[in-house]
């Protein structure tokens, strides 16, 4: 049985590299934009759901 006298200490997951806009998408350019006035203001939840944002969009290779 493992021993469970000590906490475990998990990362923050905001602290993850963000995702990069594709440059030739103007959605991902939106995102990139939002999520930089996002991160000025503070507001590191639609920081976020941006990065997620930017992760599942689709691009045609």
């Amino acid at each position: 049985m493992p021993d469970l006298t000590e906490a475990v200490q998990l990362g923050n997951p905001l602290d993850l590299v963000d995702p990069v806009p594709d440059a030739d998408c103007a959605v991902c350019v939106a995102l990139g934009g939002q999520r930089a006035e996002a991160r000025r203001l503070g507001d590191m939840t639609t920081v976020s759901d941006c990065n997620v944002e930017i992760r599942r969009h689709p691009h045609r290779p």
